[in-house]
């Protein structure tokens, strides 16, 4: 359904809901900062045996190369792409500003990943136009300020605003007015409605639903029956009703870094360059998220892909990477690291408190202190020039 700005005059107690949701966001940053990478199919993932396709631009998905793609099946499927590396802080920096953006035209914003969010513009009206100005306008600014494009959908509910952003991309802007929401969604293929996976469209198949109007011509008494709760929620959704607000205040739990290795880790050097680097970039997400943690936790895959976690309570929270680098080392040496090769290593930091909160003295305050003025410094370098403009020497 194409744009449609003229709105029914009934919507006008209609809650006005915007999702936003950049187009192949990790390819594209990818091509932003190379404009030499434009118009080449760009595929952003893990390594080359084990690592999966984390973004792939358009370009590469004629090839049919999709996210969650084996890296391995998507070089077979587009041998003359551009394989690059997830640059996780690069994607976090741009996604980081993206949200800046948003909260000039409401604070009711709920990003569900790095490259999508909710807006709730309904109080926003009086001062930036009808919601679909105001996404045209979000749009335009993401384009000129940050050099990436978005797809838009505008709608009464979330269910369906999300929905409406996935038909046009990339670039694209689907308006549902309200009132139509039904008639918008019946037309649509049934594992377009959240919730809908592939086990359940199978099911769904057998009752002779291949579309989302399909839903309603079946007796509620009969979905429940067969999928239960979820069944009545089913059929709600089918009809556009979707109650929920957009939640501007997602409580962070944790922050968390981890990696996949090309070839299986034995080394204990190695394995503490990857538990500094993975510290570094933990410690640095906790400060620009305002955050502490006490609880550190060190997860190790095996290369028998069995995992374990080790967790140790501080007695005060922490920002600072070396603090956090000390525990997991010390977490580290409680598992089999050395004895038996390592798959995947990773270190999480939660039971959060606000940085501003008050903590305990410690024996040293007057180290600490000179910590944080060089976790500072090393902030505001990494904000000015690029994420590693300054590390240890071990990781040059």
């Amino acid at each position: 359904m194409g744009e449609q700005p003229n709105i029914d005059k009934g919507a006008d107690q209609a809650m006005h809901i915007i999702h936003l949701d950049m187009d192949a966001f990790f390819a594209a940053v990818e091509m932003r900062d190379d404009p030499t990478l434009l118009g080449k199919p760009v595929i952003v993932g893990g390594s080359r045996e084990r690592g999966v396709v984390s973004a792939a631009s358009y370009e590469a998905r004629k090839f049919g190369v999709h996210s969650a793609m084996p890296m391995a099946v998507a070089r077979r499927c587009c041998p003359h792409g551009v394989f690059l590396p997830v640059r996780m802080d690069r994607y976090q920096e741009i996604s980081g500003r993206i949200q800046t953006l948003f909260n000039r035209f409401t604070p009711l914003v709920e990003p569900l990943s790095l490259d999508e969010a909710f807006l709730d513009v309904t109080g926003s009206t009086a001062l930036f136009g009808p919601p679909v100005a105001i996404a045209r306008l979000i749009k335009q600014l993401i384009r000129e300020e940050i050099g990436l494009t978005a797809s838009a959908g505008v709608a009464s509910c979330k269910l369906v605003a999300k929905i409406a952003s996935d038909l046009e991309k990339p670039d694209g802007l689907t308006v549902v007015p309200a009132g139509t929401e039904k008639e918008f969604l019946a037309v649509l293929p049934i594992e377009r409605l959240w919730g809908v996976g592939e086990h359940t469209r199978q099911s769904l198949r057998l009752l002779g639903v291949k579309t989302i109007g399909d839903l309603h011509r079946l007796p509620a008494g009969l979905l429940e029956a067969k999928f239960g709760k979820s069944g009545a929620r089913m059929q709600l959704a089918a009809l556009g009703i979707d109650p929920r607000p957009v939640e501007a205040t997602r409580t962070i739990q944790s922050i968390g870094q981890e990696e996949t290795f090309a070839a299986d880790l034995t080394d204990h050097a190695a394995l503490r360059r990857e538990l500094l680097a993975m510290a570094i970039k933990v410690g640095r997400r906790l400060r620009d998220h305002g955050l502490r943690g006490r609880t550190i936790t060190v997860k190790v895959k095996y290369y028998d892909f069995k995992q374990i976690t080790r967790s140790l309570t501080l007695p005060e929270t922490t920002d600072d990477q070396q603090a956090i680098f000390r525990t997991a080392c010390g977490l580290l040496a409680k598992t089999d690291a050395g004895l038996k090769p390592i798959r995947l290593l990773g270190i999480t930091v939660a039971n959060l408190s606000p940085q501003h909160e008050p903590r305990q003295q410690t024996l040293l305050p007057e180290g600490n202190r000179q910590r944080e003025k060089l976790n500072q410094a090393i902030d505001h370098l990494a904000d000015k020039f690029d994420s590693y403009v300054v590390r240890p020497g071990t990781l040059l």
